[in-house]
């Protein structure tokens, strides 16, 4: 395959990961409000909204896979392929918790627990902006800004354990709603998990603008660092 015929594919790839970036992003900020509105619809949007993610996180690969069988790339074009394919996973996987605020929300139901909304309203916006800023520094390959983007992690980090001690707070003052809480944080759970996979994927711009193998580490982890 001559160059420009292959950097014409490579674009297009990048194309279809901003495009199931942008899918993903969707589904989280919706499923966070189909919660904080109790609104079954939009859960159920969300819910099934996830075949869609998968199918096309299932085109990318097996496009990418194509390529490297048919092209046997070496240095910079193979670890842009690699990187390309851990991405592409990452995403789906960020669409799999999307999925599941939804169920929960389903499960949820008229349910008459208190719902700790501007905590899981600022994870969502967070995680997502990290999530946004890192597939722009992927497709630009700037470590620079890569490595910047896992520091937001420590205020998703923050919000979790507010929200945990909101929630357990809540189980012991009325043990009715402990399963109640215990799905919401699940939700917590899936957008604490959003924002790591945002930082796997700074770890993957590094690899493939330098490549260095590399674990980015937030602040947080270095205070329980400290604490052992």
């Amino acid at each position: 395959m001559p160059r420009q015929t292959l950097d014409r594919e490579f674009q297009h790839l990048q194309e279809e990961i901003l495009l199931l970036g942008s899918m993903v992003e969707q589904a989280i900020l919706d499923s966070v409000s189909g919660l904080k509105q109790h609104d079954l619809a939009i859960a159920r949007r969300v819910y099934k909204g996830d075949a869609a993610i998968n199918e096309k996180r299932f085109a990318i690969e097996n496009a990418i896979l194509v390529l490297i069988a048919t092209q046997q790339p070496m240095a910079h074009d193979l670890r842009f392929l690699a990187a390309m394919l851990e991405v592409d996973t990452e995403l789906e996987r960020i669409g799999d918790y999307a999925k599941g605020i939804g169920k929960i929300t389903i499960l949820l139901g008229e349910s008459n627990i208190n719902i700790p909304v501007r905590e899981l309203d600022r994870m969502a916006e967070v995680g997502v902006g990290m999530l946004h800023k890192a597939l722009s520094a992927f497709i630009n390959e700037d470590s620079d800004l890569a490595r910047t983007i896992p520091a937001e992690d420590d205020e998703v980090d923050d919000l979790y354990n507010r929200i945990y001690h909101l929630l357990v707070a809540s189980m012991i003052s009325n043990p009715a709603l402990i399963d109640h809480a215990n799905y919401l944080l699940w939700v917590a759970h899936n957008l604490e998990r959003t924002a790591d996979r945002a930082t796997n994927l700074c770890e993957r711009t590094v690899f493939l603008a330098t490549g260095e193998l590399m674990e980015i580490e937030t602040s947080s982890e270095d205070d329980e660092l400290d604490e052992i």
